[in-house]
């Protein structure tokens, strides 16, 4: 069966199908928590890889004109003579540079090892270079890195809560950030993928992403759940699935999109340029954006649902839509008995929709559903090339 995205979408939109995002919630709130148990312990037992620029120590770089097959080797050994191997990295950056990291090293022992090196890929000493990064430069990046995650935190509870006058929505924007940061942190320590500053960077874009698609979402609900207290016509947990729906189409393509030009950047560094900012930085970006795009639609309104039930505004809300709902199910069912050609499906959040009626419901309108929303021709019938939603209908020539 042939998918297509338009009419998918503006089913969802409309209510005419539906993803139990809020319904099932327990299920996605499951399947998070066994991948932040796991992400834990990863961390706690294979910790993080973090770069000369948090942990300290030399790095020396050889300029070759052709690098061999087995330079991990050849650069291991002419180490060893000096420190034995002792926490030596070896990678390979662009075509023609490898990259050679270790603990601290004495300036005699540093000057041996680039002469180790200049003759194991017989170059000159003057192709080698060496840098070393004391251990206070790495603990003054990570403190500033931890204090503006801090800062970002703060200023995001605050701007939230002024911004929907819902402390909850705050809580569960939060929430959604912190499932984010533990996962992404999780799989850079299972792959032992290197943290240094520009993968900080990332992961603090990444995070703004990730709430720029949580505040859409959110938005969406709070203007459901407005209408739902005016009418009564869906409870809060309907409005805001029905809210998430509406704009999972959105939050995907928006993901897609973003990832494309990722994905390309990260094979590239990947293949031709080796480790480096560019790697790092698009590394946590491509984690972090998925990790962000399956909170914001999964996690952020199923936590503001589960927040909100014992409000008790929220719950004679869902009283008044349960009586709604069944006085209104009453009469599709009396009016699907009466022969007057009505037919009978589900919106959003579950609730009968008749379609063209001619019995007592169609006093409001054809397509009327319970959220109060018209389902135009055009979510009816796929089939039908009827433009956009809301267009007026075209009188044929014919009956002018």
């Amino acid at each position: 069966m042939k998918l297509d995205l338009a009419t998918l979408g503006n089913d969802l939109y409309t209510g005419k199908r539906s993803v139990p995002v809020v319904p099932q919630r327990r299920r996605f709130y499951i399947v998070s928590a066994v991948v932040m148990v796991v992400a834990v312990l990863g961390l706690l037992t294979q910790g993080l890889n973090l770069g000369l620029e948090f942990r300290g120590g030399s790095e020396f770089r050889v300029a070759a004109s052709s690098v061999p097959g087995d330079y991990e080797q050849v650069a291991r050994n002419a180490v060893g003579a000096a420190e034995d191997e002792r926490g030596v990295n070896v990678t390979r950056v662009g075509t023609d540079t490898v990259r050679v990291q270790t603990e601290r090293l004495s300036d005699t022992d540093s000057q041996d090892v680039r002469l180790g090196l200049a003759k194991a890929f017989g170059v000159a000493e003057s192709e080698v270079s060496g840098t070393f990064i004391g251990p206070s430069w790495g603990a003054s990046v990570s403190g500033q890195a931890l204090r503006a995650l801090v800062i970002f935190l703060v200023a995001v509870a605050i701007l939230m809560s002024v911004y929907f006058r819902n402390w909850k929505m705050a809580a569960a924007a939060l929430i959604a950030l912190a499932h984010d940061m533990i996962i992404t942190v999780g799989i850079y320590a299972w792959t032992g993928f290197e943290v240094s500053p520009a993968t900080m960077i990332g992961f603090l874009t990444v995070l703004g992403y990730s709430l720029y698609d949580t505040v859409v979402v959110f938005d969406k609900v709070r203007e459901n759940t407005s209408e739902a207290f005016a009418n009564g016509r869906m409870s809060f947990g309907q409005a805001a699935n029905l809210a998430v729906n509406q704009t999972m189409v959105r939050s995907i393509n928006t993901t897609v999109i973003g990832l494309l030009p990722i994905t390309a950047v990260l094979a590239v560094g990947a293949v031709f340029l080796g480790p480096g900012v560019l790697l790092d930085l698009s590394l946590v970006l491509f984690v972090g954006i998925l990790v962000g795009a399956y909170s914001s639609i999964f996690i952020a309104t199923p936590l503001l649902v589960s927040l909100s039930g014992r409000d008790q505004r929220v719950v004679e809300l869902e009283k008044r839509a349960a009586r709604s709902q069944a006085r209104r199910a009453k009469n599709l069912a009396a009016t699907e008995g009466s022969g007057s050609g009505a037919t009978v499906s589900e919106d959003a959040s579950g609730e009968p929709v008749v379609v063209g009626a001619g019995g007592p419901a169609a006093s409001e309108g054809e397509g009327a559903t319970l959220t109060g929303r018209a389902v135009h021709k055009y979510a009816q019938s796929p089939s039908t090339n009827a433009g956009p939603r809301n267009q007026p209908r075209r009188t044929p020539k014919s009956k002018r």
